[in-house]
């Protein structure tokens, strides 16, 4: 066994995984001294891109057994094209394919079923809920999973480490040439960032719509360049699947109460001036954090440089109102935002890899002043889980939570200290998501507890007036409340390997009883 940078003993060899390189550090590990190389293509004039179906696609694609198919999950729930996909792969007889899907949902409940026919022998995710993670969780697949974070995924896929045979797009409109976007027909679901670097290095590359416009569509998220074939369907993907799964409710009152310290906490930072930038993400606190950190803005009249992320209305009315100069989207989450997409040339849709890869020559998330991240379980050394309940289930993962805590400013976790008598701030999270070195500080309904990191932080919100607590203290009284962190009884199967952003493994997930 090796142990890692955030203590978690990691086995030197994990059957049908690669060569183990544990964690140590966030930005420890350096990159490939070159990408991997895109495919070419050639098409001669007068010929036609669009084909008559789907399995016309696949066969012109050369698909074989134990090949790599990519998927995005732009549609979230409502998303339609990997099950179609791989319904008509599994009729066509293959079997063992390796399925790259940036996130799984509910929705995607058949894959089980073709696991267990041996269609499909390999999944990669950022995020996974719903009947795939129950199979997952009890030890269902004969292979082991691999969670990313977005930007890791899109470093994987460039380094050549996840090699993509099929790249599957669902787009909401395309031209025959292949030109396509996610913010025009009946279907629009907004920015298309996740599927971005997929189509450069993919082998070959189907564009999967319900919307043919005439040639050139404009604006185009990727341009006829990077595709293969285009293939009309009735319906690529329901938009009203989009706000399922993380996106909650921001009315809750104790949500409202950690959103207001989340903001108060950015204040006190002294990051709350001209040009600030800032990340909320989709959970209930975060939500209404927007609010509130508008609120703050207009009353000392400043505006923002950027927002970014997975772009809500909220963002993008601050952007209408003057509060930002842009927005960065790599995910839109409403039909609010989708509109701010498609009306407004500063609200821009950004690749995954220039969102958060830490691999290139500069991403996005390293120019963040503040993030607001959500938490299943905090630990007190900080390390964040978002992966797995307290019971071992899988239900969820890291998304882009791992990568905008190393690159912002300042990552603040806000979350309530006990959910439904389970508690939430313990000794050690059962799975490590995103390393405490890059997690500032932790605010609960009880206080704000602080890294020992950031003592500069802890002094700016004690200045502010600001309820600061010891997170061992912190986890104590929660302790003696509930009765204490209860382990899940887990066998020694290991049915998902969690990479940190830089491909490093920073924990293992184990079947639970």
């Amino acid at each position: 066994m090796i142990v890692n940078g955030v203590g978690r003993e990691i086995p030197a060899f994990i059957d049908g995984y690669k060569s183990i390189v544990p964690y140590v550090t966030p930005h420890g590990r350096e990159p490939e001294k070159f990408k991997t190389r895109p495919h070419t293509g050639k098409m001669l004039p007068g010929e036609d891109k669009l084909l008559p179906d789907l399995e016309t696609a696949i066969r012109e694609c050369g698909l074989e057994d134990g090949m790599t198919l990519s998927f995005h999950h732009h549609f979230r729930n409502g998303d339609r094209v990997a099950n179609m996909v791989l319904e008509k792969v599994a009729r066509m007889g293959f079997k063992g394919l390796k399925i790259a899907l940036s996130s799984i949902f509910p929705v995607h409940a058949p894959l089980v079923d073709h696991v267990k026919s041996g269609v499909v022998g390999g999944i990669s995710c950022n995020y996974m809920l719903g009947p795939v993670a129950e199979a997952m969780s009890a030890g269902r697949f004969p292979f082991t999973v691999v969670f990313r974070t977005h930007g890791g995924r899109d470093r994987a896929i460039e380094a050549g480490e996840e090699q993509i045979d099929i790249a599957f797009v669902a787009a909401s409109a395309a031209d025959r040439a292949g030109n396509f976007n996610g913010i025009s027909g009946p279907s629009a679901c907004g920015s298309l960032g996740y599927c971005l670097t997929d189509c450069r290095y993919a082998r070959k590359v189907v564009v999967i719509t319900d919307h043919i416009e005439p040639y050139p569509l404009i604006p185009a998220s990727a341009d006829e360049t990077l595709v293969d074939y285009v293939v009309m369907v009735d319906r690529a993907g329901d938009p009203a699947g989009i706000t399922t799964g993380a996106v909650k409710d921001e009315k809750d009152l104790l949500r409202l109460k950690l959103a207001s310290w989340a903001a108060d906490v950015i204040e006190a930072a002294g990051l709350l001036k001209e040009g600030v930038s800032f990340q909320t993400g989709t959970g209930g606190a975060s939500l209404a954090a927007t609010r509130f950190l508008r609120e703050k803005m207009k009353k000392i009249e400043i505006s923002g440089s950027f927002g970014m992320g997975g772009i809500t209305g909220q963002m993008a009315a601050l952007l209408e109102e003057g509060y930002f100069k842009a927005l960065l989207d790599t995910q839109s989450f409403d039909q609010a935002a989708i509109e701010s997409l498609r009306s407004n040339p500063r609200h821009q849709e950004i690749s995954a890899s220039r969102y958060a890869n830490p691999h290139n020559k500069g991403c996005a998330v390293n120019s963040l002043d503040a993030m607001i991240l959500s938490a299943i379980e905090v630990d007190t050394g900080f390390n964040v889980n978002v992966h797995t309940a307290s019971d071992g289930r899988v239900m969820g993962g890291s998304g882009g939570h791992a990568d905008t805590a190393a690159g912002s400013r300042l990552s603040v976790v806000a979350a309530p200290s006990v959910r439904k008598n389970i508690p939430i701030v313990i000794d050690r999270v059962l799975t490590v998501t995103t390393p405490g070195a890059t997690v500032d500080c932790l605010v609960t309904e009880r206080g704000i507890a602080v890294n020992p990191l950031r003592k500069d932080l802890e002094d700016s919100i004690r200045a502010a007036g600001l309820p600061v607590v010891d997170i061992e203290d912190l986890k104590n009284k929660v302790e003696k409340e509930t009765g204490g962190q209860q382990k899940p009884f887990l066998v020694s199967r290991i049915v998902a390997v969690v990479e940190y952003r830089d491909g490093t493994v920073l924990d293992i997930i184990r079947a639970i009883s």
